[in-house]
């Protein structure tokens, strides 16, 4: 998975670096050098993160509607 990809996920799911590094119990400093491509992230986590983008994506979360008074 390239850096891009990873960054494209994570606005999919509206997840900030931190937020994923917790998810998947890695150091910031780990999911921060899988973001700007200094270490390759592992492929299960990628495999993972890519399986919940695609989701998010397909499943967005309902619009709110406005209620006319």
């Amino acid at each position: 998975m390239t850096p891009t990809r990873i960054r494209e996920c994570l606005a999919l799911l509206h997840w900030s670096q931190r937020e994923l590094a917790k998810i998947l119990n890695y150091g910031e400093g780990t999911v921060r050098g899988w973001c700007r491509g200094i270490q390759p992230i592992p492929q299960d986590a990628a495999a993972w993160l890519e399986m919940m983008a695609q989701h998010a994506e397909a499943n967005p979360p309902p619009k709110r509607q406005h209620v006319a008074i």
